[in-house]
């Protein structure tokens, strides 16, 4: 992309936070010192947000999705009946080096962020500079896409590491028709599909940019799109032949579980829209204050006559307007929170018409308030974790770790082999196999269909803990008849209830039966 020309130099402030703030901004500006300032930024702001996450989530297990990718990367590693393999990859790596602990799950989730803001930050390089890199950087932070809703790792936080990758890699590769970027772009396009099928709308956008461009024709004649998808084929080959030898069903679980009445898909269309568009309503109403935005800069914003700059407004337009399209047509259901990853342009896309200025003043608030942000949500993490343990959590969030240490009392007490499998409702399995020293596998009662990995034979050969809370008579029916030909099983009916800095909270009661194996 085009570089802006540089910025008029403002004056510093002589002393006080004043000062500070425009060393730091200045910093990022100064192609000698960015390379270095950068990280350390990002560094503090991912160690920020995650003793945010450790202290604010204090009263609670980690998420059940989060569980289900440990799972899945030592049960399924070419692909899952829900999602594509690589959360599960990144999860797997990551506890092969850090303890199964909450705290180095939040880093994980934090660190695909910070990832995702150094990718995002050198694609500012290209269209931004003096104030506008500091400022493009500080509006992604307030974004909560790259804060509260990342701390929960799953296949949509992956997306927006892997998305900013991505589009950095194919921009580079349009631009400069090398066969090396291309290569890499292929490898990120591959990678983003790994993370999530969300990522063919990335793939799309990419496509559409490159075919309305001017530069078509030579982009087309050079080996630079061909090498890019011969390198993600190569890439995507394990899981599409594991996709085809399992009749396709991780594409089928993408399309049904979200399918709607038509009437529905209509509705939840605009709502997907007007739910993106509020996530990033903070850093819209910077540009729109802050960045003294006009008429004529909101024309060139929309379709800039520089033609990287419209290239990257496509590459950014298009993932989050086709998706209403075909949820229309496929009468599925859009959900605002997949756009995750669709945010790494953002920044380009408002700030590097020239028409849209940023003063000092208005640098310094929103550096300001961008470094405030995290410090604040850090002093109220205390007060949210004592009110989420107040009000109680759903899908049993606070008693995995307990049912955990319960499932292995009971199968000691019935059995001398390791614990290899706990079965029963989907959420509590998954929590208690991330807790469980021994990381046991899984086996959903309800719907095996979910755990393709455990069947009768592997039940019988290993044993299995089945865990149902009472409440829920349809799993308790199921693991009872799973039980009654076992007369070896041993039945456990327990209160469970979390203790917080000396608070009980909820307590629930829990079935489990340890099934012993048959060898």
């Amino acid at each position: 992309m085009a570089t802006e020309p540089p910025e008029i130099a403002v004056p510093q402030a002589r002393g006080g936070l004043a000062a500070r703030l425009d060393r730091l901004i200045d910093a990022v500006a100064d192609p000698a010192r960015r390379g270095r300032t950068v990280p350390v930024v990002l560094g503090v702001y991912v160690l920020v947000w995650t003793l945010y996450a450790v202290i604010a989530k204090g009263s609670q297990d980690i998420h059940f999705d989060m569980a289900e990718a440990v799972v899945w990367w030592r049960e399924a590693p070419f692909g899952t009946p829900k999602h594509p393999p690589l959360s599960g990859w990144l999860a797997g790596l990551w506890f092969d080096v850090f303890p199964r602990q909450d705290w180095a799950f939040y880093l994980l989730a934090m660190a695909c962020v910070g990832v995702a803001l150094w990718f995002a930050w050198r694609l500012m390089l290209t269209s931004l500079a003096g104030d506008k890199l500091a400022v493009g950087l500080a509006m992604l932070t307030l974004v909560p896409f790259f804060n509260f809703q990342a701390l929960k790792y799953n296949a949509n936080s992956v997306m927006i590491s892997l998305w900013a990758f991505a589009t950095w890699a194919f921009l580079r590769s349009f631009q400069t028709r090398a066969v090396g970027w291309a290569a890499l772009a292929g490898v990120a396009a591959a990678l983003a599909m790994l993370g999530k099928y969300w990522g063919i709308f990335l793939l799309a956008g990419c496509g559409v940019a490159a075919l309305i461009d001017t530069r078509r024709a030579a982009y087309f004649r050079s080996p630079a799109p061909w090498v890019s998808i011969a390198a993600g084929l190569v890439v995507l080959a394990p899981h599409l032949a594991w996709v085809a030898a399992n009749g396709f069903e991780t594409f089928g679980y993408a399309l049904a579980s979200h399918r709607r009445p038509f009437h529905e898909a209509l509705t939840a269309a605009p709502e997907y829209l007007t739910g993106a568009v509020a996530y990033v309503i903070l850093p819209i109403l910077i540009v729109v204050f802050a960045g003294r935005l006009s008429t004529g800069g909101m024309k060139d914003m929309l379709w800039p006559r520089d033609p990287d700059r419209r290239l990257a407004l496509v590459v950014f337009a298009v993932p989050l307007v086709l998706p209403v399209a075909v949820a229309i047509a496929t009468r599925s259901e859009a959900v605002s929170l997949w756009a995750m990853g669709s945010m790494t342009l953002l920044p380009v896309v408002l700030l590097s018409s020239p028409r849209v200025t940023v003063s000092r003043p208005a640098a310094r608030r929103t550096i300001a308030f961008a470094i405030a942000f995290p410090l604040l949500a850090l002093v109220a993490a205390p007060v949210a974790a004592i009110v989420i343990h107040r009000q109680g959590l759903e899908n049993h969030m606070a008693h995995y770790r307990l049912l955990a240490r319960e499932a292995e009392r009971a199968w000691r007490a019935a059995s001398p082999a390791p614990l290899r499998l706990v079965g029963g409702e989907d959420h509590i399995i998954n929590g208690v196999a991330f807790y469980a020293a021994e990381a046991p596998a899984t086996y959903d009662v309800l719907r095996p269909q979910v755990t393709p990995w455990t069947d009768a034979a592997r039940i019988a050969r290993d044993g299995i803990v089945w865990i149902c809370p009472q409440s829920q008579r349809p799993c308790v029916a199921a693991i009872e008849a799973q039980a009654a030909s076992r007369p070896a099983s041993q039945r456990t009916e327990l209160t469970v209830a979390r203790d917080y800095l000396g608070s009980r909270g909820k307590a629930e009661r829990y079935l489990l039966i340890a099934v012993p194996s048959q060898r």
